[in-house]
């Protein structure tokens, strides 16, 4: 079993999540709650997983994960 890193960006106007996962080039899902969005993300990267195999292209891992943080900026 792979493990990757969601990055969860929550959309302020409209509700839900959209979801990326760094090191997946491409690959980007949404949901309206955290539970769907971490479900679709699931099911996107699986798809994104076929695709590649499919096409013969390498899975990507995640040797580290990324790490984030939030920092305020005056301007």
């Amino acid at each position: 079993m792979k493990r990757y890193t969601l990055l969860l960006i929550p959309d302020a106007e409209e509700g839900g999540y959209t979801v990326r996962a760094p090191v997946l080039p491409g690959l980007a899902t949404e949901g309206d709650t955290l539970e769907e969005a971490i479900a679709k993300a699931r099911e996107a990267i699986a798809l994104w997983i076929k695709s590649a195999e499919k096409h013969g292209e390498p899975i990507p891992t995640e040797e580290l994960p990324p790490q984030t943080v939030t920092i305020s900026v005056a301007a």
